[in-house]
């Protein structure tokens, strides 16, 4: 009798659970969502990349920790068959313009979104010559912090680099000066040249009395399209942007950091 009921139950069990809502079914956002800067946080989390004119998707996360110079990429290993084009693909950054594009291992642009915004979709072209579509759909999306200090507000933005007047790489090893306020030394910080490993080591120059600074203990260093980023022991980072013959944290909140290369 028990058997007879679950037999009868079943089919109607399975088309229940089919029918659940589909932001029952989406990802969570990524560790590290809530904290990130702004001018990436509308981006984070997962989302719909849709070949045109094609049936063919998959579901691909935009995380907030650092991988490499940009930022991880993460999806289901069979979207690989599904979108061949995400074979190479490791990681995701900005564009100048400030919306996504997916990278290889090398840096190189896999995708790039030119057209729409985040709350209607993106719309691209892969390096294979096709289109792509990049859709919220109904995974969560974290909204950008919103102030009524316009001052606060323009600090929170990411500033758009030029890589082209940005200083060229080989140019950055060498010992600087780290400061809060101009002209006002707080500690200094030698950057080494790559090793042959592909490290780029970071490392005090004596003794540093800023207690932040010591707390974020600098370890290494990259550069990427302009901008500057130190690398904490712990992993995290801190962007610097070049201005005025010095370096400046970017975006400008929390505590201000200028760092200015010394004399060889």
């Amino acid at each position: 009798m028990e058997k007879g009921l679950i037999r009868r139950l079943l089919p109607l069990l399975i088309l229940a659970a089919g029918s659940l809502p589909a932001a029952a079914q989406t990802a969570p956002l990524p560790r590290g969502a809530d904290t990130a800067p702004d001018a990436i946080r509308r981006w984070l989390g997962a989302w719909e990349l849709e070949l045109a004119g094609a049936s063919r998707r998959c579901t691909v996360t935009l995380g907030a920790e650092a991988s490499g110079n940009a930022r991880q990429l993460r999806f289901p290993a069979t979207c690989r068959r599904a979108l061949p084009i995400l074979g190479t693909a490791t990681s995701w950054t900005l564009a100048a313009g400030g919306q996504p594009q997916f990278l290889d291992s090398n840096g190189r642009q896999i995708v790039g979104f030119r057209k729409g915004t985040a709350e209607t979709g993106l719309e691209g072209t892969g390096s294979d010559g096709k289109a792509y579509r990049l859709a919220s759909r109904n995974h969560p999306r974290l909204a950008a912090q919103r102030s009524q200090d316009p001052a606060a507000t323009a600090a929170r933005r990411i500033t758009v680099v030029d890589p082209a007047t940005a200083p060229a790489a080989n140019t950055l090893p060498g010992r600087y000066v780290l400061m809060r306020q101009q002209n006002r030394e707080a500690c200094r910080l030698v950057l080494a040249p790559a090793a042959a490993d592909g490290r780029q080591p970071a490392a005090f120059e004596g003794s540093c009395q800023d207690t932040g600074l010591t707390i974020f203990d600098p370890v290494g260093w990259r550069y990427a399209g302009g901008r500057l980023t130190l690398v904490a022991r712990r992993g995290h980072g801190t962007d610097l942007v070049f201005e005025d013959g010095q370096w400046r944290k970017d975006p400008a909140v929390g505590a201000p950091l200028l760092m200015r290369k010394l004399a060889q």
